[in-house]
């Protein structure tokens, strides 16, 4: 198995420790709000994306055989040699590792910390070029499939959430566009000898909405409320939502993106599946509390501070 890793995690040698690793223990996740797909109250969502920014979905219409299909599909994936996988994941996919930042080309974008991270980004209009190559057939196969209950589920919570805040109708396909949206699928190394390190940086998603699928039922996931960290513990045949920057944006700060980071297991290695869909490249988000901007624009600024300071900097650069 261990050839199957990255050079960077058959090292003996520390990363550099995480900036933003908060010390307090992780406390219960039995309060986060659960969703229903098929009967999703207002109130409910109201409360989960103004005072939490992340819930749980539940009947959400993917079936469970897909789900441990398309995990069983990642794990094949990542066992595979680290010398193969450099060659077979290029173009349109993305192979990262050390850092979930991605240039805009697709290349692994430096930050301040190692991120104890292997991963891989497919964007989702792009997932049936991967037929040519017969190695990732079968986990083509079963990500299109998935990618059309994504679209679906995002498409119809984002309509929910447009009625709660009296947003413009009109605007709805390019504020959730769902032509930018991108999969992708994670291993965090267990990592025995290493004391707090993180599979991922404390950080907020760019996105409008990230949609996570924890199959593996390895907890990792754990995000930042009322200044302590919650553990999300995964459920089986269970999604977890969360707000991204620019629904917060979009929200005029009425929702909030939650704080979110990801912490590795000494003993087993944890895969997880997110999908992350965006606003369209030209829609133009104006708000009371942000000059406007655009996801292009968003994008621009995040890439342009990661080179310059290390890391994203996000919404803060477009307050009014």
């Amino acid at each position: 198995m261990a050839s199957s890793y990255p050079p960077l995690f058959q090292q003996q040698n520390n990363p550099s420790p995480p900036k933003f690793y908060h010390s307090n223990d992780p406390i219960s996740d039995i309060d986060i709000p659960i969703l229903d797909l098929n009967n999703i109250h207002s109130h409910n969502l109201e409360d989960a994306c103004r005072n939490w920014g992340i819930f749980r979905l539940i009947n959400h219409g993917i079936p469970i055989t897909l789900l441990k299909q398309l995990h069983g599909q990642s794990k094949r994936l990542f066992a595979i040699p680290f010398e193969t996988k450099e060659d077979i994941f290029t173009k349109p996919v993305s192979y990262f590792y050390g850092t979930p930042a991605l240039t805009q080309s697709g290349s692994a974008r430096g930050t301040q910390n190692v991120n104890w991270v292997e991963g891989l980004n497919i964007p989702i209009d792009q997932i049936s070029s991967l037929q040519q190559k017969p190695l990732l057939q079968p986990f083509s196969d079963v990500l299109e499939e998935y990618g059309r209950h994504l679209s679906r589920i995002a498409r119809t919570i984002f309509a929910a959430i447009e009625k709660n805040l009296n947003l413009d109708p009109n605007k709805s396909n390019s504020h959730l566009s769902e032509s930018t949206g991108s999969m992708r699928v994670y291993r965090y190394p267990h990592c025995r000898d290493l004391k707090d390190t993180l599979g991922m940086d404390v950080h907020t998603d760019s996105s409008v909405l990230s949609i996570l699928s924890q199959q593996d039922l390895v907890a990792g996931l754990e995000f930042f409320k009322d200044n302590q960290w919650i553990n999300v513990n995964p459920i089986p045949n269970t999604l977890v939502v969360n707000l991204g920057d620019l629904m917060q944006a979009i929200s005029d700060d009425k929702y909030v993106a939650v704080k979110h980071r990801v912490k590795v297991n000494k003993e087993v290695e944890r895969i997880s599946i997110c999908y992350f869909v965006f606003s369209d490249d030209t829609c133009v988000i104006q708000s009371k509390k942000y000059k406007p901007f655009t996801y292009e624009d968003f994008r621009a600024q995040v890439q342009e501070d990661i080179k310059d300071v290390g890391f994203k900097v996000g919404l803060d650069r477009f307050r009014a």
